[in-house]
């Protein structure tokens, strides 16, 4: 049972903003109603210009959760997209590794080189939400599918299984205090998990994250340095341990053009990972946009008819998000429309 939640600022600094007040006071209050105490660390709320020039401190609020042994629970505020420039402050020294311990660690978007991060000194971690964008969702509750998950995570510490949503909504531009209560445009979705190519029962260990950050992270797409710092401090994972696990990839709010799609699949693909995993599993598109093209990119590129591929699974930047355990074995079962986590 969760009982003290820190949310940390590791990429934008949009919680310490005025025009996000009334959302840091929703997420709290929702929060509190679960009976969870909810702590910030010394900077997670500092404005977004200071954070964005000062990557140690966000650094130290990271150590800083990990070191407070009241803290059951890492909550990321947000995603962004410059949470590569914490690595030196994490691994020079190992400062990550001499504090990090069996603790909750959740959140989505750019968060994904965290995880890596994580991955690296040991640390399962979980995928697919955030404070800002779920906890503080404008309507007068948390969306029931995002809900769900988040209530069992906190109350048992895991996630059993998924299965997907029977409605898709269409992401928020407006997140003023206007906006509050205001409901989301929402879908019917009776595709399910849909099953592009190859068996329709496989297992492995899940790990990925968001396709531009992979791109990012891989290839130094947007920022150079991205590319240089992880090759530097080693928090890709080696062919060998790429072997048997299933390739989560999530695309972002960005919407991205289906070249660039095909470009970011292409650098993965030339690392040979598409050679040694045994899936991919992919996050519905947000508002579903390109949802047709991200679908022939994927089998164009991946070019290996064998090689499993399960599309529109509800994680990412798509609405709702459910919630997917790092680093531990999953099965994957379209026939039964669900994925297992042991």
């Amino acid at each position: 049972m969760i009982k003290t939640v820190a949310i940390v600022s590791l990429s934008h600094g949009t919680l310490g903003e005025g025009f996000a007040r009334h959302e840091l006071e929703l997420g709290v209050s929702r929060l509190e109603k679960y009976g969870l105490k909810v702590k910030f660390m010394n900077n997670t709320l500092k404005s977004h210009d200071y954070l964005k020039a000062h990557p140690e401190k966000r650094a130290e609020d990271l150590l800083q959760a990990f070191a407070d042994d009241e803290v059951d629970m890492i909550l990321c505020a947000i995603g962004g997209d410059d949470t590569f420039r914490l690595l030196p402050y994490l691994f020079s020294d190992d400062e990550l590794k001499k504090v990090v311990n069996k603790k909750i660690f959740l959140g989505f978007s750019d968060t994904t080189t965290n995880h890596f991060m994580l991955n690296r000194v040991g640390l399962s971690t979980f995928y697919g939400q955030s404070f800002l964008a779920d906890l503080c969702e404008l309507e007068d509750e948390m969306l029931p599918y995002t809900k769900k998950y988040f209530e069992e995570l906190i109350s048992t510490g895991t996630i059993k299984e998924i299965t997907p949503s029977d409605i898709w909504y269409e992401c928020r531009t407006d997140f003023s205090e206007r906006q509050r209560g205001k409901k989301l445009l929402s879908h019917k979705d009776s595709k399910g998990f849909e099953l592009l190519q190859g068996k329709s029962v496989f297992s492995g260990k899940i790990f990925g994250g968001c396709i531009e950050t992979l791109f990012d992270m891989y290839e130094g797409e947007w920022y150079e340095e991205s590319a240089v710092l992880c090759e530097r401090y080693g928090i890709l994972p080696t062919l060998k341990e790429w072997e048997g696990k299933i390739l989560l990839l999530e695309s972002s709010e960005m919407k991205i053009e289906p070249e660039t799609y095909r470009r970011a699949l292409q650098a993965l693909k030339e690392k040979g990972i598409f050679d040694v995993i045994s899936g991919i599993i992919v996050g519905k598109p947000a508002d579903e946009v390109y949802y047709e093209e991200y679908k022939k990119a994927l089998t164009d590129t991946v070019d290996n008819k064998y090689l499993p591929i399960v599309y529109n699974v509800n994680i990412g930047h798509a609405l709702p998000r459910c919630i997917i355990p790092l680093g531990v074995n999953a099965t994957v079962d379209i026939e039964k429309q669900r994925i297992v986590f042991e």
